[in-house]
């Protein structure tokens, strides 16, 4: 029986952290420990939820607690890499919200730590490790299913939502864009389904207008990327209608030689308001699986990198590229 992992949090300004740290928590990580700058909109609510979660007034006392195994972090996403690097150097072991950085240079830093103190640096690309369905089509495509992967469609549908926003949400410079923000979820899944490790990026393109108060923020973004082994259109937006009953109707487009399959990630359009449902048609039959009861293997993957110093959940250089490429897609969206 493997000991369970020691956690802390560091930046709680995005609500993915209830998720990466229940997913955690689930799998028999202890965590007693929270450092968040000022008061984010999700203090109340994290407070509610995990009332034996203390939280400290110097993120010191994390970073300098010996019996800490690994931090997770959700900050405004600018602070994100600064955080982690003073995680990796205290010799804690990161998963970061995605996007994990919001600049090249950050991302620079952030490759000569990890390669200084041998800890792993884990993005958490929700949109991958947090649904079900994407984990059955990892399965399924490995099975040789549809054959061979030739292009992937993602698309990143979001709400706006008429509640309150922090005011990092419309500053581009805290978020990182549209692309590097939303855009890394879908990046990293046509590197994955297409076994891409190189890439170029063809076409960018990033819009506001929907909130002209607000010259930093990104309602509309697209991008279109060639790799060594497939191709990839990636639709992002803040568009979704206030009758759907979910805040995005994502969805995931999988095209192989011998068939392909379709992800409804978070609803059913008018037919079921639940998630996780999957599609595949390929010259044997044509099939619908609810993966509803699909286990997640993400985070028991990555508790066994860290017990095991493997790379088991997701490699290293798959994190750095995603990164890398989402932030380039960003840049040149922006020269236009």
């Amino acid at each position: 029986m493997k000991r369970s992992l020691n956690l802390a949090v560091l930046g709680i300004d995005h609500g993915h952290i209830f998720d990466m740290l229940d997913e955690m928590i689930k799998e028999g990580c202890n965590c007693n420990h929270f450092w968040t700058e000022g008061s984010p909109l999700t203090l109340n609510e994290f407070n509610k939820k995990y009332p034996n979660i203390k939280r400290v007034e110097n993120k010191s006392e994390i970073l300098k607690d010996n019996k800490i195994d690994m931090i997770l972090i959700s900050s405004i996403p600018k602070d994100r890499a600064t955080l982690s690097i003073e995680a990796l150097k205290s010799g804690k072991d990161v998963m970061v919200d995605k996007p994990g950085c919001t600049t090249l240079n950050q991302l620079d830093d952030l490759r000569r730590t990890v390669k200084e103190t041998g800890k792993i640096w884990s993005v958490n690309f929700s949109e991958r490790f947090h649904v079900a369905a994407v984990a059955k089509a990892e399965e399924l495509v490995a099975e040789g299913k549809i054959g061979k992967v030739k292009q992937t469609m993602g698309t990143g549908p979001h709400r706006q939502g008429n509640y309150e926003r922090p005011e990092w949400f419309y500053e581009r410079e805290s978020y990182g864009g549209i692309i590097t923000d939303i855009g890394s979820h879908q990046i990293h899944q046509f590197l994955v389904f297409t076994n891409s490790n190189e890439a170029k990026i063809n076409h960018a393109l990033v819009e506001n207008t929907t909130k002209k108060q607000f010259p930093g923020f990104q309602d509309f973004g697209e991008i279109n990327l060639t790799g060594n082994s497939g191709h990839g259109y990636i639709r992002l937006d803040w568009f979704t209608p206030d009758a759907l009953p979910t805040w995005g109707d994502g969805r995931l487009f999988i095209l192989g030689d011998k068939g392909f399959i379709e992800i409804r990630k978070y609803t059913d359009l008018a037919k079921s308001d639940t998630g996780n449902h999957l599609y595949y048609a390929n010259n044997e039959e044509v099939k619908h699986i609810d993966c509803s009861d699909v286990k997640l293997p993400y985070f028991r993957n990555l508790i066994n990198d860290v017990l095991d110093r493997t790379e088991s959940a997701c490699s290293q250089q798959l994190t750095y590229l995603t990164m890398e490429l989402a932030i380039k897609a960003q840049e040149i969206a922006e020269k236009k």
